[in-house]
């Protein structure tokens, strides 16, 4: 009766490949324990045949007709009675578990589907532990989908998602999906809100998958695929969003200086150190200095350059902070660039070499004519040399005009200081010379004068009165 049965569902078309479910093809039994359609061949390939059909017209409509329900009572069937036939019982059997969740009606009901979901997970890691076309295990793949699945169904339970997730990242590593990630990420950041796990947890998964996304990101790119780039970087922007308000500085300066102290010259780690302080703006911890200084040494750049100039500059430490600066100039990062220069022409003001100072501002307008700061910095010059570039009523004070010529200059290019410049230009205005002092020395209102000293530049005599 049994041959009669079979060869007449041949006799419908049904092949052996199709009865096993077109979504994953060229099945092989991973376990030896049993025959793979049971002790009732010709029942579960019957069921099988079913249920297939049935979700094959559900999934047609889009999960949106009442097909599904034809699919339920022979899935359950197989399901129950060979487990072996085929890995498509646990792929489809994860949709149609959620379908039944969405229309249960009790408490109970729903906690008893959402064990089922689980086993559903499990029985396929036992049956199908290794992937079809790759031959590899699986089991990573599989519980990280799992987690996922009982995130989502049951948002209470996401203590135990968590150690799904937890595991399937640590058996996966580079290879997790970026769902898997997500959500492992997700529940990380809900274990650590709820007190169930140290902050430390969090910036540790940080520190671990932003790596295993960075090289997703990159992987793909070589591969030109364009949408698995998106989705990895989707991800990544994702999980920095949600990492932002758990790590500061001491915590994040704790977790990697073991990771700094145990590999220095690690140049991949120490950007990624770099780049975490930073995204926190954590310049002041001393891994920060640390670890730049170190990149420096093991890959010299003008932009590792300007960092560390920077930081020696707010340790005071100008003379050795302006050899850094000096080492920077070849930045093609124009904005670093103009920082840089104005940064030396204020360490040179501090350092009393007013010529070099006004040399590295020129630097910044030549890059930017409209940087306002610039020709302030250059006034601020003039007014501080003033008194001690000249000998007399007349030259003390003939800088204050070159100095004012600058703060208009530098309101003149950048309106938004013009506030400013007009409390300085008044202050200097007040120093200048009086009409009696310049009629002494022969000299109208309105003539040219060339102010001397270092200064060297020609102006317009003004009076004070």
């Amino acid at each position: 009766m049994k041959t009669k049965l079979f060869i007449f569902l041949l006799g419908m078309g049904l092949s052996l490949s199709v009865l096993a479910g077109t979504p994953v093809k060229n099945f092989v039994p991973q376990n030896n324990n049993g025959p793979k359609y049971g002790k009732d061949s010709v029942q579960c390939l019957m069921n099988l045949s079913l249920y297939t059909e049935a979700f094959r017209q559900w999934k047609q409509s889009h999960y949106r007709n009442d097909a599904v329900k034809d699919a339920i009572g022979p899935w359950n069937w197989v399901f129950k009675n060979c487990p072996r036939a085929t890995e498509n019982i646990y792929i489809d059997g994860v949709k149609i578990l959620k379908y039944k969740y969405r229309h249960a009606t009790t408490e109970q009901q729903k906690k008893s589907l959402v064990d089922t979901l689980m086993m559903i997970f499990d029985q396929r890691i036992k049956y199908f532990p290794n992937n079809y076309r790759t031959h590899l295990p699986q089991e990573g793949y599989i519980r990280g989908r799992q987690g996922a699945a009982l995130y989502t169904i049951s948002p209470e339970s996401y203590d135990k998602a968590y150690y799904l997730l937890k595991e399937s990242i640590e058996q996966q590593k580079q290879g997790s999906t970026a769902a898997a990630i997500a959500y492992y990420f997700r529940d990380v950041a809900k274990m650590v809100r709820t007190n169930k796990l140290d902050t430390l947890a969090i910036i540790n998964a940080y520190d671990t998958i932003t790596g295993y996304l960075d090289a997703n990101i990159e992987k793909y790119k070589a591969l030109n695929n364009n949408r698995k780039v998106t989705e990895y970087k989707n991800v990544k922007g994702y999980v920095e969003m949600t990492f932002e308000p758990f790590a500061n500085c001491k915590d994040l300066s704790r977790v990697f200086r073991k990771k700094f102290d145990a590999t220095p010259n690690d140049s991949i780690m120490l950007k990624k150190i770099i780049g975490l302080l930073e995204d926190k703006q954590c310049y002041n911890e001393p891994l920060y200095f640390d670890a730049v200084v170190n990149l420096y040494k093991v890959e010299p750049s003008p932009q590792s350059a300007f960092l560390i100039g920077k930081m020696l500059l707010q340790r005071k430490k100008y003379t050795e902070a302006l050899g850094y600066m000096g080492k920077c100039t070849m930045m093609k990062d124009t904005a670093n660039l103009k920082e840089a220069y104005l940064l030396m022409a204020q360490t040179y003001q501090t350092l009393n070499n007013l010529s070099k100072a006004r040399e590295m501002a020129y630097k910044v307008i030549k890059l930017d004519p409209h940087n306002g700061m610039a020709y302030d910095l250059i006034g601020d010059l003039y007014a501080q040399s003033a008194q001690k570039c000249g000998n007399n009523a007349l030259t003390s004070k003939v800088a204050y005009w070159a100095a004012v010529d600058k703060y208009v200059k530098a309101k003149h290019v950048d309106p938004e200081m013009a506030a400013a410049m007009n409390k300085k230009i008044a202050i200097y205005k007040a120093h200048f010379p009086t009409r009696e002092t310049m009629f002494f020395y022969n000299i109208k209102p309105g003539d040219k004068y060339k102010v001397g000293c270092w200064i060297n530049e020609t102006t317009i005599a003004r009076a004070s009165n």
